[in-house]
């Protein structure tokens, strides 16, 4: 099967190669296998031409506005299509008005696509309600913001929400090859030549955005002069000039993608801020999922620093949410400050190895019975005994009180002297001698 099967009428040539190689029906849609694989809902409510209203929401060049237009050609209903960034309440109101209309004289529905719809606000948003809910229009809103926070509760509840996945590595590879091929609307009659490593650092720089891949694509081959024998050689530096980023040895054979991560999380271990962040620009510059690098100093935080600084892991976690929030390039910014944080903070592993510890007695151990001082004494705590003799401690001074937690006086948790890790070791120590 031909990758961009379906119609092949072709497209005028002023027409970006982004826009020329969208492909006109299911068959040739690349990705999103998730909702649109072999009798996934939305691919049932597309072919039977049942379709509801629908968000679709997720990152750039991942195939919403696509997948849309592609609904409109095999609809037999009237489509109509509006960007929240450039239309407004007015031209809302007039193609409702002429849906209905339309509705009235031939019974046709009308499809209303509203690109970025996240860019209207609540009004705007509300004036679609009664006519959306009465199924005419049906809305197709995409969007690249989480429409639970940016579209009405109320035009969410009528609508089918789909989640987008930013596309994978091989299928921008097969969107390359396609567009490399294809005679009518791609490039299959320009003579490039195109090294396996260029097209590699396109698909990865391109983190899944086919727009973006189509588009340095199509700068490079027109702006390349033919060499020997008159063709174009497409070579990596070709590829990083097009797309504006240089190729970092980051992915060979993944060994590159696990050996920077586990250079970064050792030098936060290490205490060394500098080798941190040159880690963390290699990560960035390569198109590291930010989220990935966030976690790994979440983990850090909580693992090699641990009590000894407690606010690490809190950085870190705050981190990770603004982040997701700003999205990249801003992201940088938080990540590198928890980064950082995380490696100049004391250090303590004693909470890790603690759970460790307990872990592996749980696992390999006897399975300890829980006292019946402690037990619920909730339901039938006079016929069982549960419960009884507990003591509450903070009816004692200091708030605490001498009784048995656990029937076993092996020691998990053993605190370090290391920053606020020390003041913690102090208190227990404290509590011990005390006559609670």
């Amino acid at each position: 099967m031909d990758l961009f099967e379906g119609k092949k009428e072709k497209r005028p040539k002023t027409e970006p190669l982004a826009v020329r190689m969208r492909p006109r029906s299911l068959d040739g849609f690349v990705g999103q296998e998730h909702i649109l694989g072999k009798d996934k809902l939305l691919r049932r409510l597309i072919e039977s031409d049942k379709i509801t209203s629908l968000i679709l929401y997720g990152p750039p060049g991942c195939g919403k506005t696509t997948l849309a237009l592609i609904i409109s050609e095999r609809t037999k209903s009237h489509f109509e299509r509006i960007n929240a960034a450039s239309n407004n309440v007015a031209d809302i109101r007039r193609v409702i008005d002429a849906a209905k209309k339309r509705a009235s004289m031939d019974g046709r529905r009308t499809i209303l696509l509203i690109d970025e719809i996240h860019r209207f606000n609540k009004a705007q948003q509300d004036v679609l309600m009664p006519d959306v809910e009465a199924g005419n229009p049906v809305l197709i809103g995409t969007t690249t913001h989480n429409p639970f926070f940016y579209v009405n509760q109320a035009l969410l509840s009528r609508s089918q929400v789909f989640e987008f996945k930013k596309l994978s590595d091989n299928a921008i590879a097969a969107i390359v090859k396609g567009a490399l091929k294809d005679k009518e609307n791609g490039l299959g009659n320009v003579p490039i030549i195109m090294d396996a490593d260029a097209a590699k650092h396109l698909v990865k720089v391109s983190e899944g955005d086919a727009r973006r891949t189509l588009s340095a694509l199509e700068v490079g081959a027109l702006t390349t002069p033919a060499g020997k024998g008159k063709k174009i050689h497409f070579t990596v530096r070709v590829a990083e000039e097009s797309i504006q980023k240089k190729a970092v040895v980051y992915d060979k054979d993944e060994d590159g993608h696990y050996d920077t991560i586990s250079a970064f999380i050792k030098s936060m271990r290490g205490s060394d801020p500098d080798a941190v962040l040159y880690w963390l620009a290699k990560m960035i510059y390569a198109g590291e999922d930010p989220r990935f690098i966030a976690r790994r100093i979440v983990i850090c935080a909580a693992e090699d620093v641990g009590n000894a600084d407690p606010q690490a892991i809190v950085i870190a976690n705050a981190a990770l949410q603004v982040s997701e929030f700003v999205g990249m390039p801003e992201a940088r910014i938080p990540l590198a400050q928890a980064a950082v944080y995380v490696a100049c903070a004391p250090k303590s592993n004693a909470a890790y190895l603690g759970i460790e510890s307990a872990l592996k007695d749980v696992e390999e151990g006897k399975t300890l019975d829980v006292p019946d001082h402690l037990k619920d004494a909730s339901l039938d705590a006079d016929a069982f005994g549960h419960g009884k003799g507990y003591k509450y401690a903070h009816d004692f001074k200091d708030h605490y009180v001498k009784q048995e937690y656990k029937p076993s006086a092996k020691k998990y948790y053993i605190p370090t002297t290391m920053g606020y890790e020390a003041r913690i070791k102090e208190w227990l120590e404290r509590l011990k001698k005390s006559e609670g």
